[in-house]
């Protein structure tokens, strides 16, 4: 599928989405872990709506999540980008990372200033991310530092320190 040129459509998660979605985080990671995740935050304070963004082909058929919750860092509200989720035979044809730049755009859009991910330290700077603990932002769990970034999505408004305190859901 990656040599394929594809169209990608994004928009936010509706109500009639909520399988498709479960089943694209399931496909995607070698455990069920992450599509309980995003139902669990889907019940949580933390879900914003709007901020859970499916990416769709030109059929309409859901192929990729991006999901953006909400977070602290330290006391500074901020959102958490996870998971993300593209079908296996859909990987590597863009589907992801449309999808981030749509959820990070509609975070924008809601006045929303940092964000913070937990993920490749190769795959997220494409979108702008950089290794949190430059910003003095820490995490209470023990993961390789490289993997641990933040964003500020306006300029104006540099990224606070702190220690990341995530949804209860993600049980960090």
């Amino acid at each position: 599928m990656s040599n394929t040129s594809h169209t990608w459509i994004t928009r936010a998660e509706t109500s009639a989405d909520i399988p498709a979605v479960h089943a694209i985080n399931a496909a995607a990671f070698d455990t069920p872990a992450e599509a309980d995740l995003v139902d669990a935050l889907r019940a949580d304070v933390a879900w914003i709506d709007g901020l859970s963004v499916v990416t769709t082909d030109q059929d309409g058929k859901l192929v990729g999540h991006a999901l953006l919750t909400r977070c602290h860092i330290g006391e500074t509200p901020a959102l958490c980008l996870a998971p993300v989720a593209v079908l296996p035979e859909y990987q590597k044809t863009g589907a992801g990372s449309v999808a981030i730049r749509a959820a990070l755009d509609a975070a924008k859009e809601r006045g929303e200033r940092f964000v913070t991910v937990l993920g490749h330290p190769e795959y997220y700077p494409r979108f702008g991310f950089s290794r949190a603990s430059a910003y003095g932002i820490g995490i209470s769990i023990d993961v390789p530092d490289e993997a641990m970034m933040a964003l500020a999505l306006d300029a104006g408004h540099p990224l606070p320190s702190g220690t990341v305190r995530y949804a209860a859901p993600f049980g960090i």
